[in-house]
């Protein structure tokens, strides 16, 4: 059986973009399945796209061939395919996205450069490697090519590598930041339980959220069904970070003034 591709990008919908690579692959792998994991990361921020994917690889087929494109510098960078420590296969830019999935499965075992004209579509455009590079590399993985097909070997240590940054616990208290919000306002920190239960705030039943623009006294809660409207709370998202959130139709980004990579400090509430 033909594995299936599974497609990340920052492309949306209101182009040609998504369906063209959909195209290219269909007419190389007409039996691998496209599996479209997001187009909606946030234009050209790698740091989203690297995490939503990572965070999904345990959903994921294992031996599926992981499409993945957010490239600000499309063309700067090499276009490379990844087989991990544990077998996944990786195509995208060489810029960090692929990092925390490749971390995540075990590290790099071998990484080579999307160059043989065999594989790709020539000639190249310079702002479009989605299609030229990315998708028919991801195609030829999934129909049986081998890593040496694509192009020259590339050393490991030599790959763009990104790490994400860890919030300060302390004592009663987290300094953290926004990691994303989504399209009700949710607003993702860079905090796991693990990071409450360091700073011994997880038997706390609410907790104080503080921004540079606002601020909230939030109760711990499963789901949203847990508020009421307006309500605020804190809980795990189903990627496993924390979340602040308000009852609907509330909007908890709005109200506390945030944004992506904003700072905000966890404490202890008035329980």
């Amino acid at each position: 059986m033909t594995p299936p591709i599974v497609f990340l990008s920052d492309f949306g919908y209101r182009n040609e973009w998504v369906g063209i690579c959909h195209a290219v692959i269909n007419k190389i792998a007409p039996e691998s399945h496209v599996i479209d994991l997001s187009h909606g990361v946030p234009p050209l921020d790698v740091r989203a796209g690297a995490l939503l994917l990572s965070d999904s690889l345990p959903y994921l087929r294992h031996e599926a061939v992981i499409l993945a494109v957010v490239d600000p510098s499309v063309g700067r960078e090499l276009d490379i395919a990844i087989r991990t420590g544990n077998g996944r296969i990786l195509v995208g830019p060489d810029n960090g996205l692929l990092a925390p999935a490749w971390r995540a499965a075990e590290g790099v075992a071998k990484a080579v450069s999307i160059t043989s004209s065999e594989i790709r579509l020539e000639p190249v455009s310079q702002s479009f490697h989605a299609r030229d590079v990315f998708a028919p590399a991801a195609a030829h993985l999934a129909t049986g090519a081998s890593f040496d097909d694509l192009g020259e070997q590339i050393e490991p240590q030599t790959l763009v590598d990104l790490h994400l940054s860890e919030p300060t616990v302390e004592p009663g208290k987290i300094a953290c930041e926004v990691l994303d919000l989504n399209r009700f306002g949710n607003v993702q920190l860079n905090v796991r339980t693990s990071h409450l239960a360091a700073a011994g705030l997880d038997q706390s039943e609410r907790l104080s959220v503080e921004a540079t623009s606002g601020s909230a006294v939030v109760k711990r809660v499963a789901t949203y069904a847990d508020l009421t409207a307006g309500e605020w709370g804190l809980m795990v998202d189903p990627r496993g970070w924390l979340s602040v959130i308000r009852g609907n139709p509330s909007n908890a980004a709005a109200d506390l003034g945030v944004g992506a990579d904003d700072l905000v400090w966890l404490s202890r509430g008035s329980d």
